[in-house]
């Protein structure tokens, strides 16, 4: 049926208002530079091997990791800030950058990862991918303008190879109001293993599906571990309440035939045959998974933030 001169311009204008008074929906999220996630992972070698071939609690090469990612974030434009604490007799160091724009902190979503690696080595997969990761995906935020319904803090942990240290910390520092404020905590330990493993914490089946579905659209099909099980900084979170979430590419056990088969991998072999040693290094890095993961880490920031 065609409508009437005069209806068909008041429902124009009708329309044209509800254009303008409708919030527009979030746009999908943006592709994550494998690149310039593995430039980060790069300097994060440099400053292990200019301070004692390490990036440990209470050893100079953290504070200096701390100071490089702090860094980026005050020129993206995040309110950043560096919590200290005392363990083991030497200070520790967490990173909070909370992004300006968006919603209230009554509501809020998190992404964090460790910073600090063990006295061994660099640290390279273990865990500056999972903060690389996150610092990019922060990037992004930023070169996007993001407004999110709900607001963004982005955290990277220190000591959590003496036992979770940092991330007890700050959840320990926190009022039980402001513990209730966090929607979501996401965790990124691990994120680039050499056989690598595409597993998803399940801790909460509805931040379960945004992961699985993710990597589903990749034609990826995930798993879940006994090993990441209390073992990151996401257990400081769970403890509190938190509802707890994040993907992880495998550590120190042995891949099986049948997930060798699923994902590409070495039966037999170690997720990462590097894991608290020397050689985790720049040349202990799986690009694809790097790659996978730092986008999937996007999209969920993206999808549980809107």
């Amino acid at each position: 049926m065609i409508a009437s001169a005069s209806t068909a311009l008041a429902a124009s204008l009708l329309g044209a208002g509800a254009a303008q008074a409708a919030k527009p929906e979030q746009a999908a999220a943006p592709d994550i530079s494998v690149d310039a996630v593995q430039k980060d992972l790069k300097e994060l070698q440099s400053v292990a091997e200019e301070n004692g071939g390490n990036r440990a609690h209470g050893e100079p090469g953290f504070k200096a990791s701390i100071d490089l990612i702090k860094k980026k974030l005050d020129d993206a434009g995040f309110k950043t800030d560096v919590q200290e604490f005392d363990h083991g007799g030497t200070t520790g160091y967490n990173l909070i950058a909370d992004w300006p724009k968006g919603g209230s902190e009554d509501n809020t979503v998190m992404a964090g990862s460790h910073l600090d690696s063990v006295g061994s080595g660099p640290g390279i997969n273990d865990n500056g991918s999972g903060s690389a990761g996150i610092l990019e995906v922060a990037l992004a935020v930023a070169k996007e303008k993001l407004e999110p319904k709900k607001h963004l803090r982005f955290a990277w942990w220190g000591a959590e190879e003496e036992g979770l240290v940092g991330s007890q910390k700050y959840v320990s520092s926190l009022s039980e109001g402001d513990v209730k404020k966090i929607n979501t905590y996401l965790n990124f330990d691990m994120i680039a293993s050499p056989n690598a493993g595409y597993f998803v914490y399940d801790d909460d089946a509805a931040v379960q599906k945004v992961f699985q579905d993710y990597f589903k659209s990749k034609d990826i099909t995930t798993a879940t571990s006994p090993e990441v099980n209390g073992r990151s900084d996401h257990a400081s979170f769970a403890d509190a309440g938190v509802t707890v979430g994040g993907t992880f590419t495998g550590a120190g056990e042995t891949m099986t035939e049948e997930q060798a088969k699923q994902w590409d991998g070495k039966a037999g072999e170690p997720y990462d045959k590097c894991y608290h040693s020397e050689c985790d290094d720049i040349s202990n890095v799986n690009e694809k998974a790097l790659d996978l993961n730092s986008d999937a880490i996007a999209h969920a920031v993206w999808e549980l933030s809107s």
